[in-house]
């Protein structure tokens, strides 16, 4: 069975979901882990790139703070976590996560906590959009 996400989308749903959620759900997922190694746990800058919406040039529009962390389980699966901010842990639950559906590690508990997620954030999304259309204004130019 094919698996429900890619995993550049459960990684970027992973780092949008609630920290406390997150956290939780990964100690959850560890006694099932087996030893992990941290290969890399720290926090840096990085750029924010941006595209310009009129000529469709990227540019860097600054830096910007993360948490990074970098793993590897007794099997040899490796998983990594990028966060906003600085939330090691946070990193770390993501990277613990991206490892465990690496090995087929409690893959559809994890896939349902996924799913569970992405369709909290489309909904959240759906709404926001509905109240920024609500201001929206049509103006005619002569």
């Amino acid at each position: 069975m094919p698996a429900p996400f890619a995993q550049s989308e459960y990684l970027s749903i992973l780092t949008h979901t609630p920290p406390d959620a997150l956290k939780r759900f990964a100690e959850d997922v560890l006694p099932h882990v087996g030893e992990i190694a941290v290969l890399k746990s720290q926090t840096g800058l990085v750029m924010l790139p941006c595209r310009d919406s009129a000529e469709g040039v990227v540019f860097h529009l600054g830096e910007v703070l993360v948490s990074e962390a970098h793993v590897r389980l007794a099997g040899g699966a490796e998983g990594y976590g990028m966060v906003i901010g600085r939330d090691a842990v946070q990193a770390m639950a993501v990277a613990v996560l991206d490892a465990a559906l690496t090995a087929g590690i409690m893959t559809a508990p994890i896939y349902d906590f996924i799913a569970q997620q992405a369709a909290a954030q489309r909904q959240a999304d759906d709404s926001l959009l509905c109240l920024v259309g609500a201001t929206r204004v049509e103006m005619e130019t002569f």
